[in-house]
C-alpha cells in the first residue's frame, strides 16, 4: 500500500476500523476492477490530505471476503466512511474528489 494507505484484512478491520478513535476511509477493491485503479489516486490524495483527521485504508475483497460480505459489499470500488465503529457514508463508484472529501469533512 502506497504511503498513508493502511491495509485492512478480515484479521485487523475491527481493531484498526470499528476501533478507531477517528473516522476512517474504508477503499473495497480488488486487483482486476479498472475503476478501482482509477480511484487509487485520488484515495492516495486524500490519505496525504487528512492525515491526523482521518485514517485511510483499502480490503482488497478478493482476500478478505467476510469483511467484504459483512459490509454488504456488492460493487466495487466502494469507500465507506466509518465513525464511532459504524458506517456513517458510503460512496460506489469513481466519483471526484470533492464528492468524498465533503462526507469525510461532515464525518469529522
Amino acid at each position: 500500500m502506497a504511503g498513508n494507505i493502511l491495509e485492512f484484512t478480515d484479521q485487523n478491520f475491527d481493531t484498526e476500523v470499528l476501533q478507531s478513535d477517528s473516522p476512517v476511509l474504508v477503499d473495497f477493491w480488488a486487483e482486476w476492477c479498472g475503476p478501482c485503479h482509477a480511484i487509487a489516486p485520488t484515495v492516495e490524495q486524500i490519505a496525504g490530505d487528512y492525515v491526523g483527521k482521518v485514517k485511510v485504508g483499502k480490503v482488497n475483497v478478493d482476500n478478505n471476503q467476510k469483511t467484504a460480505m459483512r459490509f454488504g459489499i456488492r460493487s466495487i470500488p466502494s469507500l465507506l466512511i466509518f465513525k464511532n465503529g459504524s458506517v456513517v457514508n458510503q460512496i460506489i463508484g469513481a466519483v471526484p474528489k470533492d464528492s468524498i472529501t465533503k462526507l469525510l469533512d461532515e464525518a469529522i
